[in-house]
């Protein structure tokens, strides 16, 4: 079921806060409530009915008993059936007949001949079969409500990324307006460590900008005065004034929130395996009913009233306990067995769906990369410094800065307990580097670039991948080393990618970094190829483009620029490293950030696929057994299935599916 609504793209963060994941928690307390009542009721029901006193050997019927039975089922069939009565409803409006309809059509069968037989109809009551057929079905919904709740707070969330209020610059003063009053033109002020409040250029200022979570780009972009900004960026250090080039609602991010509303509202809602069953019961229960009906009355002559009994319990038997467990016991276990082994089933539909999947779309950074920069290699050109003393002389330049390759130079010092020396007379030598007096020597952390100018011989193969960031260190004008960084790939990843070569399924890497680095780490790790430079709702297009070639796609990702995708794609993976959205818009969350959760999410999700058919089939595979016998097949023979033997096998089977559920395991490729 599908409890998604459509959203305005530019709602208020406020108006979406009340919105949400609010219906299905009140569904939830809806079922549970139910089920109380229900249970409740029941067991008088339960010792009132004639069959279980015949069962029990007891005798306790009494004037208007009766009366007393009708009145308690009466509640049941209209508290305890009113999910399904509506759901039915629901579901012949669509015209897609599933569970409901076959719960709604058992469940109004025996209540209106139970009613029939108390007010003189020859005939047993069914009222006992009537309320624990409620009773399991409400508890099978509220088992299946539990585990996919909370799935509808994606857009929510993209909307908390917003920042609600903005610093307007109104000459020397400055106002905090709301965001969705700004327009064309207007100048607003970034704090450092604020969020940017609307898409504009930079009027004043110069600062680092997070934009990972929008772009995909793994590296802190700098800016500086006319350079573009994105709403939803993180600032830096610096203080920046922005002149707002287009109302919130036009901006980048609400654009993202489109898509992913779009991209929600047209994605097809796979009927659901229990429905399936449900739709081929619903039709083998109407027509053996009324075949069972007519051949009685007409054929074999009999009183209506044996030829309605005999309906009545073919329909009724048609509809079993069982089925209402089948798969929720199967969906209630394989979630929280998958949350212990690191796999966070949202989507019940995206989980049932993994076994199929024939292409898996990886984003790069933070998925099969680390997601920051790290030095990969120290180099030593003269024999007077080590590897030690490099790290050493650069962190000291570095350790002011924000810069994404100052944090890995500071990282890899603190590993290797550097104790950092103090700087003086610092200078940035503009776009190649920085310089400063260290413990009275001119040191130099640069960029290749610098070397070229200066005509230096750059080191033989100072680069390994197209995919490394390299600086040299220059004390006292002459070359002493140079660090090496990157975004390093995953160790788990090459593992992933290669289980998912042998399980016949492709791999894509698709990323907003450049070519250079996208190809670097595509071939590092034998993939099927790669899409780069690609923008969010570019990523949705490839997603749609292999969709249209018929292809079953999977995509993981992390960031905001994930999300369209994410909701795009047959089947959603959020790393859970990455924002909260990326993991709200997906069905599934791996939550240690491992690709390789993702071959295991494939090989559990066959598992609990094939779990379910063996349960769908000791569900219904009484009924190939009890329908003909209640329809009255061996009748001149004696033999003829009564309720009350319809219902022991029915028991019987409902244990067998709830047994067979706990054996379910999680496979592990690890």
């Amino acid at each position: 079921m599908n409890y998604h609504h459509a959203h305005d793209h530019d709602m208020s963060a406020k108006d979406m806060s009340t919105h949400g994941g609010h219906d299905h928690g009140a569904m939830i307390d809806d079922f549970r409530r139910r089920f109380i009542v229900v249970l409740v009721l029941t067991i008088p029901v339960m010792l009132l009915s004639p069959m279980i006193q015949l069962w029990m050997g007891v005798q306790w019927g009494f004037a208007g008993s009766n009366y007393i039975l009708f009145g308690l089922s009466s509640v049941v069939f209209a508290y305890g059936g009113y999910p399904f009565l509506t759901g039915f409803v629901g579901e012949m409006k669509k015209w897609k007949p599933g569970m409901m309809t076959l719960i709604a059509i058992a469940i109004t069968v025996a209540y209106v001949y139970s009613v029939a037989t108390v007010f003189g109809l020859q005939g047993m009551d069914f009222f006992w079969e009537l309320c624990t057929l409620i009773l399991i079905m409400l508890l099978g919904h509220w088992i299946e409500m539990k585990s996919i709740a909370g799935a509808s707070r994606e857009l929510e969330l993209l909307v908390q990324l917003m920042p609600s209020d903005a610093h307007m610059v109104m000459g020397a003063m400055v106002h905090d307006v709301k965001i969705d009053s700004l327009k064309e033109g207007d100048v607003i002020l970034i704090k450092p460590g604020e969020k940017i409040a609307a898409d504009g250029a930079i009027l004043e200022g110069e600062s680092y900008l997070n934009e990972s979570m929008l772009t995909g780009e793994s590296v802190p972009v700098q800016k500086q005065m006319g350079d573009k900004v994105i709403a939803g960026s993180i600032n830096g250090n610096g203080s920046l004034k922005v002149t707002v080039s287009h109302a919130s609602k036009d901006s980048y991010l609400s654009k993202v929130i489109k898509l992913v509303d779009d991209a929600q509202k047209t994605k097809s809602n796979t009927q659901l395996l229990a429905d399936k069953a449900a739709l081929i019961l619903t039709i083998v229960a109407l027509s053996a009913g009324f075949s069972t009906f007519f051949f009685w009355w007409l054929v074999a002559k009999v009183p209506i009233v044996f030829a309605i009994e005999r309906m009545v319990t073919v329909v009724v038997i048609c509809c079993p306990h069982a089925l209402g467990l089948a798969v929720p016991l199967v969906v209630a276990i394989s979630t929280s067995l998958a949350a212990k082994h690191g796999l966070l089933i949202k989507n019940r539909t995206a989980f049932e769906n993994s076994r199929k999947i024939t292409t898996i779309l990886f984003d790069k950074t933070g998925t099969l990369t680390v997601g920051k920069f790290e030095v990969a290699k120290v180099r030593s050109l003269v024999s007077s410094a080590d590897e030690k003393e490099i790290i050493r002389l650069a962190s000291a330049l570095e350790q002011n800065s924000e810069h994404p390759i100052a944090t890995g130079i500071m990282s890899r010092a603190k590993e290797l307990s550097v104790a950092v020396p103090a700087v003086s007379n610092f200078n940035a030598i503009s776009g190649v580097g920085v310089e400063a007096e260290v413990e009275g020597k001119n040191i130099k952390v640069v960029s290749p670039g610098y070397l070229k100018e200066k005509t230096m011989t750059l080191p033989e193969d100072y680069v390994n991948s197209k995919a490394e960031t390299v600086v040299f260190v220059i004390v006292d004008n002459a070359l002493t080393g140079y660090i090496s960084l990157a975004d390093k790939i995953r160790p788990e990843s090459h593992e992933a990618i290669r289980i998912l070569r042998e399980s016949g399924i492709k791999s894509i890497l698709l990323t907003g970094d450049n070519s250079t680095v996208a190809k670097s780490v595509s071939d590092e790790l034998k993939m099927d190829g790669y899409f780069a430079e690609v923008l969010p709702d570019q990523k949705l297009t490839k997603i749609k483009e292999l969709q249209d070639k018929g292809e079953f796609v999977a995509m993981t990702g992390d960031g905001i620029n994930d999300a369209p995708a994410l909701a795009q794609a047959d089947v959603g993976l959020a790393v859970g490293s990455g924002s909260d959205i990326a993991a709200e818009t997906a069905g599934i969350i791996l939550v240690n950030s491992n690709p390789k959760d993702v071959a295991n999410l494939i090989l559990f999700g066959k598992a609990t696929h094939k779990k379910m058919i063996q349960n769908l089939i000791w569900a219904t595979g009484y009924n190939v057994v009890a329908l003909p016998l209640a329809a009255g097949v061996l009748y001149k023979w004696g033999i003829m299935l009564s309720p009350a033997a319809g219902a022991v096998l029915m028991s019987l089977s409902t244990i067998i599916v709830a047994i067979n559920a706990k054996l379910l395991r999680v496979r592990s490729t690890s």
